[in-house]
């Protein structure tokens, strides 16, 4: 993954402009600092992408939409549909991250122990938008805090792997 990740930086190199899923408000010392060290002239930050979706694509075809092999389950919903607004703590670490299975039983018995009411899931993208949520405990992936900022849901940060 980190060979991966240094030959995909090397290649930006050779662009003649590079496009960021970010907005400067957020990143402003970021994009600065890539300016900076690699003499860019021609980049551009326009995310999140999240929202800007919301206004080019027609609800229809962003719903018929999915990068997911399985069929979503909406059963989810029927049962956020029931939970008061901002009362659920929504869990998600995306779908590279593992844990051991002592670190999966010790998280899996704290959110079971902590008499909050919990989704843990492989996010459907809905999700986060839903009255019902009211935080949202992420490993921090990048797409994860573009989708939380667009549906303005406080985050708590747990990062894994490279987040």
């Amino acid at each position: 993954m980190f060979d991966f990740m240094g030959e995909e930086a090397q290649s930006c190199l050779k662009a003649p402009a590079i496009i960021f899923n970010a907005f400067d408000e957020f990143e402003t010392k970021a994009l600065e600092a890539v300016i900076s060290k690699f003499k860019f002239p021609n980049i551009y930050a326009i995310g999140p992408l999240q929202l800007l979706s919301r206004h080019v694509v027609p609800e229809s075809q962003v719903n018929s939409l999915n990068s997911s092999l399985w069929k979503p389950d909406l059963k989810v919903f029927e049962w956020l549909d029931r939970r008061a607004p901002n009362s659920v703590v929504y869990v998600n670490y995306g779908s590279v991250t593992t844990m051991t299975n002592h670190h999966f039983r010790e998280f899996a018995w704290g959110l079971a122990t902590s008499r909050q009411q919990f989704l843990w899931i492989v996010r459907p993208n809905k999700v986060l938008e839903h009255s019902a949520i009211g935080v949202f405990l992420t490993h921090c992936g990048w797409n994860s805090m573009m989708e939380t900022i667009c549906a303005g849901v406080p985050v708590i940060c747990w990062p894994f792997f490279v987040d």
